[in-house]
C-alpha cells in the first residue's frame, strides 16, 4: 500500500445531544483508547473495544494514599529543616535543647513514617497488580 492510500483524508461529522455526547464520552473513558477518534472508528467500523473496570473506591483511596505520601515526605522536610536550623546556631543552652528535642522526636518518627509509607506501596502494589490482572 501506497502511503497515500495509508492517511485518512476523509471527514465524517456529527452532531450530539448533550446527553448522547456525555454518554459517548462515558463510554470512551472505560477504554483504553487515548483518543476519542480512535475509539470512534472502531465502534463505527465494528472492532473490537478492551473497556476496562476501574474500581472508583479503589480509585479514591490510592488518591487519598498519595496525599498522605505527600504530607509524610513534607514532615519528614520540615523536621530535617528544624534540625538543620538547629545545628546552624549550635553553642547556646537553648540550641542544644532543641537540638535534643527534635532528635528524639525524629527518632520516635521517622520509623513510623517509613512503616506507614512501606505499608503504602504495598497497598499500591497490590492495587496496580489486581489492575493488570484485570486487563489480562
Amino acid at each position: 500500500m501506497s502511503e497515500q492510500e495509508e492517511k485518512r483524508s476523509r471527514w465524517y461529522n456529527i452532531r450530539l445531544k448533550p446527553d448522547e455526547y456525555q454518554l459517548l464520552n462515558g463510554r470512551f473513558k472505560k477504554t483504553q483508547f487515548r483518543k476519542l477518534s480512535e475509539y470512534m472508528r472502531s465502534v463505527l467500523l465494528e472492532k473490537p473495544v478492551t473497556v476496562t473496570y476501574r474500581d472508583k473506591a479503589m480509585d479514591d483511596v490510592l488518591e487519598e494514599m498519595i496525599l498522605l505520601r505527600q504530607e509524610l515526605n513534607a514532615i519528614g522536610n520540615n523536621l530535617n529543616q528544624a534540625m538543620r536550623n538547629i545545628n546552624s546556631t549550635h553553642g547556646n543552652a537553648d540550641t542544644r535543647l532543641w537540638m535534643n528535642l527534635l532528635s528524639m522526636i525524629n527518632t520516635k518518627l521517622e520509623p513510623s513514617i517509613k512503616q506507614i509509607k512501606d505499608r503504602m506501596n504495598q497497598y499500591a502494589d497490590i492495587w496496580s497488580q489486581k489492575l493488570r490482572a484485570a486487563k489480562a
